[in-house]
């Protein structure tokens, strides 16, 4: 993938405004002559993971959009970004209530030793008999950290402070990148949707969550700085399923943190579907006071403020990561 800093800058951007978050619509480009007869055709270029993965978006309308390729449930998404502060506890504890909301069972798998999305959740992560440190570090089944949440179909197996040692207690450690997956081998068949919260750096608990995983979904500040680190995480993730994790796909690239009152938003918005196509979810995420306070009740938006604007825009991109599924 080329350099995030040669991202191209000449582009159309979304309509700005409350009501054009999520829109991400495009106008469709004009049809080129045909070749005259017995022209030479030039062959398509080998295919590249990274090359894939930053292709430029075709710049079609939604109904002519290629459809996104069938998944099956089980899934189980790594929430990475080595970036800080930039919406992956956030995202990853309001789309798993959305997709509990849609029925579907759902695993959040806090690996960050803050513990935010824990106590996001109404856990208090101090003084807990048993956590994700004691399921990867002695091999605690899962089963007896997974704690049951205040919205149905929602279920977390929360972080400790202990955490923070694992990374270099994993060191000299057997099978050291491959503790959480079996770990949740073991339970895989009891939920339809795992998402891991990934520390912000790519130590080993970050390639614990990366090798356990199908699918990664990046969370990227609609800010200059959030595009920064993106082609180190993506050649990251390429070393992984080299060596860890064959079956391990890009899939999903939510926008967040979006401010319609900027041109910069906007613009780092359209570069990101410029450069990774459909990967990127329509759904734009906004920037919200009510994001920001429902932590501090250990509520999702979900329940917190189910009618604003950050409950709707989690909404649609849960329905989105779900629409994905072939039935």
């Amino acid at each position: 993938m080329p350099d995030t800093e040669a991202l191209p800058s000449h582009s159309n951007p979304p309509p700005a405004g409350p009501d054009a978050i999520g829109d991400g619509h495009t106008t469709p480009p004009m049809t080129a002559p045909a070749p005259p007869p017995g022209a030479p055709v030039e062959p398509a270029a080998p295919a590249d993971v990274i090359a894939d993965a930053a292709a430029p978006a075709p710049d079609v309308t939604a109904d002519e959009a290629p459809a996104p390729p069938g998944r099956s449930l089980p899934r189980i998404l790594a929430v990475a970004n080595q970036k800080g502060g930039v919406g992956k506890t956030t995202t990853t504890v309001n789309l798993g209530a959305c997709l509990a909301e849609l029925g579907l069972r759902t695993l959040l798998i806090d690996l960050d030793p803050q513990g935010n999305a824990s106590t996001g959740l109404g856990i208090e992560n101090r003084g807990l008999e048993l956590s994700m440190y004691h399921v990867l570090m002695h091999e605690e089944p899962l089963e007896n950290v997974v704690e049951p949440t205040d919205v149905r179909n929602l279920f977390v197996a929360p972080a400790s402070l202990d955490l923070a040692g694992a990374e270099i207690e994993l060191v000299p450690a057997f099978s050291r990148e491959q503790r959480l997956k079996r770990a949740i081998d073991a339970v895989i068949d009891q939920y339809d949707y795992v998402l891991i919260d990934c520390p912000p750096s790519l130590g080993l608990l970050t390639v614990n969550g990366l090798s356990a995983a199908s699918e990664v979904l990046v969370p990227i500040q609609c800010e200059y700085y959030a595009l920064e680190g993106l082609g180190q995480l993506l050649r990251n993730v390429d070393l992984v399923k080299r060596n860890l994790n064959p079956t391990l796909d890009l899939s999903t690239i939510l926008c967040v943190m979006y401010d319609a009152r900027t041109k910069l938003a906007e613009q780092v918005v359209t570069e990101v579907r410029e450069h990774f196509g459909d990967k990127v979810l329509r759904s734009v995420i906004p920037r919200s006071v009510r994001l920001s306070e429902a932590p501090s009740f250990g509520q999702p938006i979900t329940t917190f403020d189910p009618r604003s604007r950050g409950a709707i825009a989690y909404r649609d991109a849960a329905k989105e990561v779900h629409a994905s599924v072939s039935s």
